[in-house]
């Protein structure tokens, strides 16, 4: 897990960390920064976002690498793990004045080795147009700053289009614009297009066509990143409000909405197949979310501060067998089961699928990678598995980074109380939606190497045991409640349960746990969604206890300033933080000579 080579080297910036797949390593000499690589004073100053596009040029070094740092945004070659950067001679660099770059984006659809189309959003919310190849400055949209007067959070090019792209801003608004129309002179009048829960669409009134074509409501405060799906027809949206929307981009139709755990949601993204979302925040929390379902169903807990970054790895698929697995990230406890990197990206997951229920007398399970970086300067790499997505199956083999502890040995004058139906606990509830109750507290621990006690749905089927008494925490007082036990305890636990409640309300202004029927649970269901407050405990935002807790198959600390980029390409993974520093970090056996077979088994990275 996290802390491989104990906890005394926590604190130390790593330059390698090893998973299952081998060992990754952070190469040096392919370190992107500013020409003087000064270290950058980041106070007040917008993120360091980075770009990548290939435009296939003949030399078969096609990829270039853009990104912003204060007021200055670069353009580069950008070598990789084949040869050392090479800062000297950037291809286009740009210092503006009275405004920094946010974020940017590349048309992947148009760029060539002669031209390509990169979109800067700006900090007074202006978006600009320019090809660093030819060094042209094409067009200025929003430039009076009638569209809207706030800092840009996220652009994007609209899958599939040459010539339309989406901004995001701080403002909590949207807007689809189009390259080849202008944006007017005076400030744009609208009207209602379609109004759904906490959004609203408008399209522009005006004789002549121009941007623009779409202003978008999303929610209340900013609206911090927006992302396509794999198929470019939905949109999920994080907000400051704490809230995950995604909607049918064509349709304008709201698909489905999740509630953080607290706090604003920073960032988003869709596995490569489009069946999951996972968003991060200010609960410091990774929370995946099922696209087909509309439900959460599973959270991750490893960072320490804010989650800035989150992102799938479309190149590491998996097909583990059936075997018991460790928790630690060593290589020796998986020399017989090495991961297969496939390239298909997306359909790999489908291949992966059809392929769990093979003749092999062990069972195959699908494996999701996904990573996160945040302000805590640490990144996290998690693997989704079979068992969190397909809980109702019967496990072919033990969890894998789903801790479960169970409540086998209860403090002195505990109370115990054993169901073996879980459908005895639940009334008309079903027991896949109940969790047993395994958990001894609802705290977090703070420690990675330290197990989680989080219950899981996947125990619903097993004995339930909850722990009640003399000296146990609210904790499992709520957790109790949760799930309707209480009703089988004793008298002092009844009374405790009344004054839980009322001290329980006032805090949470939760009502989705008070009653344990389930018929009423549904009506206050209904009732609570339209209300931020009231989601805790509902299908919005699950209980900590409700939904399984995933730990991060490593956790390292790999800079100095908090981490603001993550991005997995097909020999490497890209990293950069506040300072201004773009780090690669070669995947397993791709950095050719400097990568020795001996040094896999390594506990922990090398510390600089």
């Amino acid at each position: 897990m996290a802390a491989e080579g104990g906890g005394k080297e926590m604190n130390e910036i790593k330059t390698q960390f090893t998973t299952r797949e081998g060992v990754y390593k952070l190469l040096t000499h392919s370190e992107y920064s500013r020409p003087n690589r000064v270290p950058f004073n980041s106070q007040g100053s917008n993120p360091v976002k980075v770009s990548f596009v290939n435009v296939n040029d003949q030399s078969g070094n096609g990829d270039r690498i853009c990104f912003n740092v204060g007021r200055e945004l670069y353009f580069y070659i950008y070598k990789g793990v084949r040869k050392a950067a090479d800062l000297s001679k950037p291809i286009d660099k740009r210092i503006y004045k009275g405004t920094q770059p946010t974020c940017h984006d590349f048309n992947h659809l148009t760029a060539t080795a002669e031209s390509v189309s990169l979109l800067v959003g700006f900090s007074a919310g202006q978006v600009q147009l320019i090809d660093p190849i030819k060094k042209e400055t094409s067009k200025l949209f929003n430039e009076e700053r009638l569209i809207d007067k706030s800092r840009v959070t996220c652009v994007k090019w609209v899958p599939g289009s040459e010539s339309l792209f989406l901004v995001s801003h701080a403002s909590g608004n949207m807007y689809l614009y189009n390259v080849e129309h202008t944006c007017g002179t005076t400030a744009p009048h609208y009207q209602l297009l379609k109004q759904g829960e906490n959004y609203s669409v408008h399209t522009c009134k005006s004789k002549s066509t121009r941007n623009p074509l779409l202003k978008w409501t999303v929610g209340e405060g900013a609206l911090n990143e927006f992302a396509f799906s794999p198929d470019g027809k939905f949109l999920a949206c994080v907000s400051q409000d704490g809230f995950l929307r995604v909607f049918n981009f064509d349709a304008v139709e709201l698909h489905g909405t999740m509630k953080s755990y607290f706090g604003g949601l920073l960032c988003v993204c869709w596995s490569p197949d489009g069946k999951y979302i996972v968003a991060g925040g200010e609960d410091d929390l990774v929370t995946v979310w099922s696209f087909l379902d509309c439900r959460v169903i599973a959270r991750g807990h490893g960072h320490k501060s804010w989650v800035s970054v989150v992102a799938f790895d479309h190149y590491t698929t998996s097909m583990e067998e059936s075997d018991p697995m460790e928790f630690s990230g060593s290589d020796e406890d998986f020399q017989d089961q090495m991961l297969h990197f496939g390239r298909d990206r997306a359909n790999s997951t489908q291949s992966r699928l059809s392929k769990r229920n093979s003749t092999d007398s062990r069972p195959v399970s699908v494996t999701y990678r996904f990573g996160s970086v945040g302000q805590d300067t640490q990144l996290c790499l998690w693997d989704l598995t079979e068992d969190i997505l397909f809980p109702h199956l019967p496990l072919s083999r033990t969890r894998t980074h789903t801790n479960v502890m169970n409540a086998t040995s209860p403090p002195a004058g505990a109370t115990i109380i054993t169901n073996t139906s879980s459908n005895a606990t639940n009334g008309n509830n079903s027991g896949a939606n109940t969790p047993g109750i395994n958990s001894l507290s609802t705290s977090l621990p703070r420690s990675n190497s330290l197990p989680h006690s989080a219950a899981t749905t996947a125990t619903a089927n097993n004995t339930n045991k909850a722990s009640s008494g003399g000296g146990i925490g609210s904790g499992i007082m709520d957790s109790a409640i949760a799930t309707g036990v209480s009703k089988f305890a004793t008298l002092s636990l009844h009374d405790r349960k009344e004054r839980h409640h009322e001290k329980d309300h006032k805090r949470n202004h939760s009502m989705g746990h008070i009653s344990s029927k389930s018929s009423d649970k549904l009506n206050l269901l209904t009732k609570t969604k339209t209300d931020p407050a009231k989601t805790l405990g509902t299908l919005l935002c699950p209980r900590m206890e409700d939904v399984p807790l995933l730990e991060p198959l490593i956790c390292k600390k790999i800079a100095h300033e908090r981490l603001t980029v993550l991005i997995f390409l097909e020999d490497c993974l890209v990293t950069a933080c506040q300072e201004g520093f773009i780090c690669t970090w070669a995947r397993p056996g791709k950095v050719g000579l400097l990568s020795s077979q001996n040094q896999a088994s390594s506990p922990s990275g090398t510390v600089v």
